[in-house]
């Protein structure tokens, strides 16, 4: 696998409103735990539609995983221009910090957001362009942005040997209890 799709929940789906939640580090160490064994087989390419939630906390794990990994490539493509332009100040300066260190950047349409139909022309291209989906999904808990991501990727796996991988509340929270169980020994 070469390129790999990085996505999930946004954000707020998750009650989640700023960057000092505490599930925050450990979602990305779990994005983590799955990419270095893929970096370890040759995948040069983390892709994301940098929504905020999932895709930019991946992409700061990428950036993390840069350094002991230089041959690894981040790569936001949206589905619109200025996607971040209604979003808060706090949260267009991280962006912002996040797409300084982003080796490929491009939006699908090259227009402000004009309708859904920009969201499945950028969705159809980074499924074209990718060789797997790690997805940020779960699976009791109902609707959510990325039940679309998973149907699509299910579909593609069936069709072209495309590649699901999951990461599951049940894995963040595994790391949460390690990293717990850790401290009440230190």
């Amino acid at each position: 696998m070469k390129n790999l799709l990085v996505t999930g929940y946004r954000a707020h789906e998750l009650n989640i409103h700023d960057q000092k939640h505490k599930g925050i580090p450990y979602i990305k160490k779990a994005i983590i735990r799955k990419l270095i064994p893929l970096i370890e087989e040759g995948l040069e390419w983390v892709i994301t539609p940098g929504q905020y939630g999932v895709d930019l906390w991946a992409c700061e794990a990428v950036i993390e995983l840069k350094e002991q990994y230089p041959q690894l490539k981040l790569s936001i493509i949206t589905a619109f221009l200025n996607q971040e332009e209604k979003w808060k100040d706090t949260k267009k300066d991280y962006y912002n910090g996040i797409l300084h260190h982003v080796d490929y950047f491009a939006a699908v349409s090259k227009q402000a957001y004009d309708g859904i139909w920009q969201f499945t022309a950028r969705d159809d291209l980074l499924f074209r362009k990718t060789d797997g989906i790690l997805l940020l999904y779960d699976e009791d808990a109902g609707e959510g942005s990325p039940k679309f991501f998973k149907e699509k990727a299910l579909r593609k796996q069936d069709k072209d040997g495309y590649r699901y991988m999951n990461i599951s509340p049940e894995d963040i929270q595994s790391i949460a209890d390690e990293e717990n169980l850790s401290m009440d020994y230190n």
